[in-house]
């Protein structure tokens, strides 16, 4: 497809690509396809920028410590979603901000199925997107997930459905959300970049702020904060609510292991998902909701969508089996990185011996994530990084019983040590950090594979 009020928007216009990441090079391809002689700007933090080969003379680069000065000069700031504007000492014009989320939704917001929550997004995209695939349908997923949108444009036909997972970054300068919007969660995450936790909770909202009446929302209605928002915002959508609790009309209810949809107190359809699906823990029941409502809406019956429940085997980092050894089973969590998560695989995983906890502090409340084990203790923790070292502060303050081993430690490979010198026989080693993996890694990615690494390393070098 040819995106052309996308390519309305930014013909004619003094550009900034801001920021020179996977989403800022897919802005950079496709301006120059349509506009290879637009006079354009890319800037970026790092002057590595300056290393790159642009063989592109009406491209101008500004990189280092002063790329983001004199952002009002342009008519539109195309924002990378990791770029915040809270250390600033002037204020940048919001109608100068756009975005390639912000852009794409205003052309195909009617093709969008537009994912998020704080934690469980990737989860749930890749689940809607395997059962709308496995059914037939004519379906592509890309966003936050490693793909930009822009980059499957050229994929698209008027009948193709994208399946996006949307972060608060991408959600945060909206004009416009999907006509599919999913809200799984809202917890504390990123206030480095939101600077309050209402901003953040305002950029979630945004996957449905601007919807028309008509069009479809897919919330949690267990979670407090997504219902004071909707009443704040006045959200009166067609709606599937998932959860616990029946509400009026249609909703998708969670009990054991046997999801229902209702209209109100009418069974409309039941699945028992016993023997159909791989994904551990209460937590992915909601996942799974939602993604079910998602695929009722579209058209697939019970036996599509129990059949692509079957065959989804999960993602990397996600409460991921790494393998038995030596008697211990090691799980790797790395996308936990708030307490909430934390939480939720020890309750999923059950008998968890040995958990890693730590990270990068960016100031969340652990004080539930400290309650909740001293109430189901885990015999062992190793505390890493400066969250890891305040958790454990925290909880010498209170009158909880500290776990029976624990050890500050810096060193992955001695935290992997640690895990086997202390896990009992068959019960689970579980790296679920509670907190951001930027002090020591890249990304999360990168701690669960090394975390992953050095497991497999120890078990070939310590064989019994």
């Amino acid at each position: 497809m040819r995106p052309d009020s996308i390519l309305q928007k930014l013909e004619g216009k003094k550009i900034i690509i801001l920021g020179f990441g996977r989403e800022g090079r897919s802005s950079y391809h496709l301006i120059r396809r349509y506009f290879p002689d637009m006079p354009l700007t890319i800037s970026d933090k790092s002057e590595t920028l300056f290393q790159e080969d642009f063989s592109d003379e009406h491209l101008t680069l500004i990189a280092g410590i002063q790329y983001d000065r004199n952002l009002n000069e342009y008519d539109l700031i195309l924002k990378s979603p990791g770029i915040s504007f809270n250390n600033l000492d002037y204020l940048v014009e919001t109608e100068r901000i756009t975005s390639q989320t912000d852009l794409f939704l205003q052309e195909f917001h009617a093709q969008v199925v537009g994912i998020t929550g704080t934690k469980g997004k990737s989860t749930t995209a890749s689940l809607t997107y395997h059962l709308l695939k496995e059914a037939g349908k004519d379906v592509i997923l890309a966003g936050n997930i490693g793909v930009p949108l822009f980059d499957v444009i050229e994929q698209m036909t008027p009948q193709t459905l994208v399946v996006a997972e949307l972060s608060a970054h991408q959600l945060e300068f909206l004009h416009r959300s999907p006509d599919y919007a999913v809200l799984l969660n809202i917890y504390q995450e990123h206030l480095d970049h939101f600077n309050s936790f209402n901003n953040y909770q305002i950029a979630k909202i945004n996957i449905a702020r601007f919807q028309e009446e008509r069009q479809f929302f897919v919330y949690n209605g267990d979670d407090p904060l997504i219902a004071d928002l909707i009443q704040s915002y006045s959200l009166n959508r067609d709606r599937v609510i998932f959860g616990t609790q029946h509400h009026t009309g249609i909703h998708a209810l969670c009990d054991d292991h046997v999801v229902g949809f209702y209209n109100g107190k009418t069974l409309l359809e039941e699945y028992d998902l016993t023997d159909h699906t791989h994904l551990p823990g209460r937590h992915n029941y909601f996942n799974i909701m939602a993604a079910m409502a998602v695929a009722r809406h579209f058209g697939l019956d019970k036996d599509e969508i129990l059949q692509g429940l079957s065959t989804f085997h999960g993602l990397p980092h996600r409460i991921e089996f790494v393998g038995k050894f030596q008697d211990i089973n090691f799980y790797n969590d790395s996308i936990s990185t708030i307490p909430e998560a934390a939480v939720a695989a020890v309750k999923a995983l059950r008998k968890v011996d040995t958990l890693i906890l730590g990270g990068f502090d960016r100031g969340i409340d652990y004080s539930r994530l400290i309650e909740f084990l001293g109430e189901h203790p885990v015999r062992n923790v190793a505390f890493t990084g400066p969250a890891g070292h305040r958790i454990l502060d925290e909880w010498m303050r209170t009158s909880l019983p500290l776990p029976e081993h624990y050890v500050v430690e810096e060193d992955f490979r001695k935290i992997v040590d640690f895990a086997f010198e202390h896990t009992a026989p068959n019960k689970i080693a579980l790296l679920s950090p509670a907190a951001a993996s930027y002090n020591q890694f890249k990304n999360f990615e990168e701690r669960g594979d090394r975390f992953k690494q050095y497991v497999v390393e120890y078990s070939k070098n310590h064989t019994l």
